[in-house]
């Protein structure tokens, strides 16, 4: 099995890197600089808090009265280089302590000292007060595991309620680095400034509801800190992806983009297959034929004759249809009655480059089996199915879930979702988009992505590619589709934004 790729973590000019970590990870990345590199933790974290303060000053530069909230670890730390920064430069500012100021240490009580030998005061924290420009959340790290609670919730709960904007140090306190998951209450930022390695949970979960802006500093650590910890996940976007298309070659016919054959929708399901069919060509395929019920085949392609389509009966009809077809698509509108249900057990037997979704998934969960050449794209509640648990344990770690469905089903895993995820091998990092918005959660949504990711497959991609590049396409043409508002957006929205995002095409100059 090949060794698993190296990601650059560091970025390029003001961009996020690709690296993400888990906060064990980022831990021994500190330690590394530390201890092999010779950099006082002290320095990292004056470091840390300047960046982060430079942050708050380019977003806010208006502000003038500032809180910030400590707690007594590291995270604290920073919060007090940031205080002491920002009353350097004449702003008024009020930092509360949470929790026993007996307990800091260390580095964090370098800063504390620091803070006071500046002229700084420190409050217990009895409240926020009634007016600040910013508020400052430096309470927990990255080290949280257990439920917030008491005092601590309750100091949560009172900057999520303030109308002042929040940043928060490294990870908003209460969200889980590893997974995203809300420890029971959350800060919800504004502005998130992260340091050494981008933690995954800020990407997956509710990372993305609770992080807002995310900036990124490496520090200045030297890059050989990075050799010492294989990233546990990457983040992909279609600025990223889209290098893997070139131009077209100008002796191509139809046949060098491929021919996807859709299979499903059953009565009354008819538009899920027409979405992914669509779909299908706005992201180059070069034929696309939907194989679905009869009682809707003769009119499904009425406004779209470009697509050929197949009436079946039984999965018989499916030979000559399969015979031509590179990839096949199977699960939009399918239904779990006997139609379906014929369909999915005799093409989830076959060895072929499949894409499997929505019932296809519900039936694959009746009757489990590995495929070597699929993908497969659930959605949570698909996901809960498929590994016989519920949808909170899926939310709860969403990593987890990937690969345990990797393991049992092989293939290459798809879990849709904000930071939707992809995972291949145990080896190999998950990939994490960080493209898309909340309209794109609408009916149809994901039979598009699986016409996406057919066709991608059709034109040459291996399974994981076109996974990857396919799940950001989506998510760019979901955004490009969401600059006229989010409420309201229809999966068709997103089939018209594939064409210009394919293209890069700048936005304003679509064509009707």
């Amino acid at each position: 099995m090949p060794s698993p790729p190296r990601i650059n973590p560091m970025p390029d000019s003001d961009r996020l890197p690709h690296a993400l970590y888990r906060a064990e990870q980022v831990r021994n990345l500190d330690r590394c600089a530390i201890e092999r590199h010779g950099i006082p933790g002290i320095e990292l974290m004056n470091r840390a808090g300047e960046v982060a303060y430079r942050a708050l000053r380019k977003r806010w530069p208006d502000a003038r009265d500032l809180t910030v909230l400590v707690g007594v670890g590291n995270n604290g730390g920073d919060g007090y280089v940031i205080a002491r920064l920002a009353r350097a430069e004449g702003l008024s500012v009020r930092l509360l302590q949470l929790g026993d100021p007996q307990r800091i240490t260390g580095d964090a009580a370098l800063s504390r000292a620091g803070w006071r030998d500046a002229g700084g005061t420190i409050e217990p924290y009895r409240g926020l007060p009634r007016r600040s420009d910013v508020l400052v959340d430096a309470v927990f790290g990255t080290g949280l595991e257990r439920p917030v609670e008491g005092l601590w919730a309750e100091a949560i709960q009172a900057l999520d309620s303030q109308r002042a904007p929040v940043l928060a140090v490294d990870i908003p306190s209460g969200l889980h680095a590893d997974t995203g998951q809300v420890m029971g209450v959350a800060v919800r930022a504004d502005l998130t400034v992260s340091f050494i390695g981008l933690k995954q949970g800020l990407f997956i979960g509710a990372g993305p509801e609770y992080c807002g802006e995310i900036r990124f500093s490496a520090l200045a650590v030297p890059a050989m800190v990075y050799s010492s910890e294989v990233a546990s996940a990457r983040r992909i976007d279609w600025d990223q992806q889209s290098g893997r298309f070139g131009r077209r070659p100008r002796t191509a016919h139809k046949g060098t983009f491929g021919h996807l054959l859709v299979i499903g929708g059953a009565p009354g399901m008819s538009g899920a297959v027409r979405l992914a069919g669509e779909a299908a060509f706005r992201a180059g395929a070069g034929s696309v034929t939907i194989a679905t019920h009869p009682a809707h085949a003769a009119w499904l392609n009425l406004s779209r004759p470009e697509l050929m389509v197949s009436a079946v009966e039984t999965s018989a009809d499916l030979a000559p249809l399969m015979a031509r077809a590179d990839v096949v698509a199977i699960g939009p509108g399918l239904g779990r009655e006997a139609w379906g249900r014929d369909l999915a057990e005799h093409v989830l037997g076959l060895d072929r480059p499949m894409v499997v979704d929505a019932d296809a998934l519900n039936l694959l969960a009746e009757a489990p089996r590995s495929g070597p050449d699929w993908v497969l794209t659930p959605h949570p509640g698909e996901a809960a199915r498929l590994l016989g648990t519920g949808v909170a344990a899926i939310e709860q770690d969403r990593p987890a879930a990937v690969h345990a469905l990797q393991g049992r089903y092989g293939g290459v895993v798809v879990l849709k979702g904000a930071g939707t995820l992809i995972g291949s091998e145990p080896l190999r990092p998950l990939a994490v988009c960080s493209d898309g918005n909340p309209g794109m959660a609408t009916a149809g949504s994901g039979d598009v992505l699986t016409g996406i990711i057919g066709a991608l497959r059709a034109q040459g991609l291996d399974a994981e590619d076109a996974a990857c590049a396919g799940v950001c396409l989506h998510a760019a043409a979901g955004d490009r589709a969401a600059r006229t508002g989010e409420r309201g957006l229809v999966a068709g929205d997103i089939v018209a934004a594939l064409r210009p995002v394919a293209n890069r095409v700048p936005a304003g100059r679509e064509e009707s």
